[in-house]
Protein backbone atom coordinates (compact mmCIF):
# COMPACT_ATOMS: atom_id res chain seq x y z
CA UNK A 1 0.00 0.00 0.00
CA UNK A 2 1.20 3.47 -1.21
CA UNK A 3 2.14 6.25 1.89
CA UNK A 4 0.14 8.98 1.52
CA UNK A 5 1.73 12.56 1.97
CA UNK A 6 0.24 14.32 5.08
CA UNK A 7 1.05 18.30 4.54
CA UNK A 8 -0.74 20.24 7.24
CA UNK A 9 -3.05 22.39 6.50
CA UNK A 10 -1.15 25.36 7.43
CA UNK A 11 1.78 24.20 5.19
CA UNK A 12 -0.83 23.72 2.45
CA UNK A 13 -2.01 27.30 2.78
CA UNK A 14 1.33 28.68 2.56
CA UNK A 15 2.01 26.17 -0.76
CA UNK A 16 -1.34 27.34 -2.21
CA UNK A 17 -0.57 31.47 -1.51
CA UNK A 18 3.23 30.76 -2.77
CA UNK A 19 1.35 29.70 -6.11
CA UNK A 20 -0.62 32.43 -6.60
CA UNK A 21 2.46 34.80 -6.20
CA UNK A 22 3.98 33.01 -9.12
CA UNK A 23 1.23 34.01 -11.29
CA UNK A 24 2.41 37.19 -12.92
CA UNK A 25 1.30 40.31 -11.71
CA UNK A 26 -0.36 41.61 -14.59
CA UNK A 27 -3.04 38.68 -14.59
CA UNK A 28 -3.28 38.79 -10.50
CA UNK A 29 -4.14 42.35 -10.90
CA UNK A 30 -7.05 41.41 -13.62
CA UNK A 31 -8.19 38.79 -11.17
CA UNK A 32 -12.16 40.13 -9.58
CA UNK A 33 -14.23 39.30 -7.28
CA UNK A 34 -12.73 35.78 -6.34
CA UNK A 35 -11.53 34.29 -3.33
CA UNK A 36 -8.82 31.34 -3.41
CA UNK A 37 -9.77 28.36 -0.70
CA UNK A 38 -8.32 25.09 0.87
CA UNK A 39 -10.99 22.79 1.30
CA UNK A 40 -9.85 19.35 2.95
CA UNK A 41 -12.09 16.90 0.41
CA UNK A 42 -13.58 17.84 -2.45
CA UNK A 43 -17.27 17.70 -3.05
CA UNK A 44 -16.11 14.47 -6.10
CA UNK A 45 -14.03 11.80 -5.70
CA UNK A 46 -10.39 12.33 -7.82
CA UNK A 47 -10.84 16.56 -8.10
CA UNK A 48 -7.86 18.61 -7.26
CA UNK A 49 -9.66 21.87 -7.60
CA UNK A 50 -12.76 23.44 -8.62
CA UNK A 51 -13.48 26.95 -9.54
CA UNK A 52 -16.92 27.72 -9.52
CA UNK A 53 -18.52 31.37 -10.68
CA UNK A 54 -18.49 33.67 -14.10
CA UNK A 55 -15.38 33.85 -15.87
CA UNK A 56 -14.41 37.10 -16.37
CA UNK A 57 -14.39 36.35 -20.08
CA UNK A 58 -18.51 36.19 -19.62
CA UNK A 59 -19.32 38.93 -17.41
CA UNK A 60 -21.45 41.82 -18.67
CA UNK A 61 -23.17 45.26 -16.97
CA UNK A 62 -25.65 43.01 -15.61
CA UNK A 63 -22.48 41.47 -13.71
CA UNK A 64 -22.72 43.29 -9.72
CA UNK A 65 -23.52 42.76 -6.39
CA UNK A 66 -22.79 38.94 -6.86
CA UNK A 67 -21.05 36.88 -4.07
CA UNK A 68 -17.32 35.91 -5.31
CA UNK A 69 -16.33 33.63 -7.45
CA UNK A 70 -14.29 30.57 -5.94
CA UNK A 71 -11.29 28.50 -6.38
CA UNK A 72 -11.34 25.39 -4.29
CA UNK A 73 -7.97 23.36 -3.38
CA UNK A 74 -8.82 20.08 -2.31
CA UNK A 75 -5.76 19.45 0.23
CA UNK A 76 -6.40 15.56 0.80
CA UNK A 77 -6.93 14.57 -2.91
CA UNK A 78 -3.75 16.51 -3.85
CA UNK A 79 -1.95 14.50 -0.96
CA UNK A 80 -3.07 11.39 -2.14
CA UNK A 81 -1.91 11.63 -6.07
CA UNK A 82 1.91 12.83 -5.09
CA UNK A 83 4.76 10.71 -3.40
CA UNK A 84 6.63 13.61 -1.67
CA UNK A 85 5.65 17.11 -0.25
CA UNK A 86 8.02 18.29 -3.39
CA UNK A 87 5.34 16.68 -5.93
CA UNK A 88 2.71 18.50 -3.46
CA UNK A 89 4.26 21.50 -3.87
CA UNK A 90 4.26 20.97 -7.59
CA UNK A 91 0.53 19.66 -7.98
CA UNK A 92 -0.33 23.04 -6.23
CA UNK A 93 0.66 25.27 -8.63
CA UNK A 94 -0.17 23.51 -11.69
CA UNK A 95 -3.69 23.03 -9.54
CA UNK A 96 -4.12 26.51 -8.68
CA UNK A 97 -2.98 28.03 -12.22
CA UNK A 98 -5.38 25.71 -13.62
CA UNK A 99 -8.24 27.21 -11.55
CA UNK A 100 -7.16 30.57 -12.67
CA UNK A 101 -6.66 29.66 -15.85
CA UNK A 102 -10.61 29.36 -15.76
CA UNK A 103 -11.41 32.40 -13.85
CA UNK A 104 -10.01 34.05 -17.16
CA UNK A 105 -12.66 31.76 -19.36
CA UNK A 106 -9.75 29.01 -20.66
CA UNK A 107 -11.78 25.85 -20.76
CA UNK A 108 -9.98 22.69 -19.57
CA UNK A 109 -9.20 21.67 -23.10
CA UNK A 110 -6.99 24.38 -24.01
CA UNK A 111 -5.31 24.46 -20.49
CA UNK A 112 -4.39 21.03 -21.17
CA UNK A 113 -2.65 22.08 -24.24
CA UNK A 114 -1.19 24.61 -22.07
CA UNK A 115 0.22 22.43 -20.28
CA UNK A 116 -1.62 22.88 -17.05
Amino acid sequence: MATVIDVSRERFEELVAEALDTIPPELTQAMSNVVVTVVDEPPEPDLLGLYTGVPLTERGDWYSGVLPDRIEIYRHSICRVCDTEEDVVDEVRITVVHEVGHHFGIDDKRLHELGW
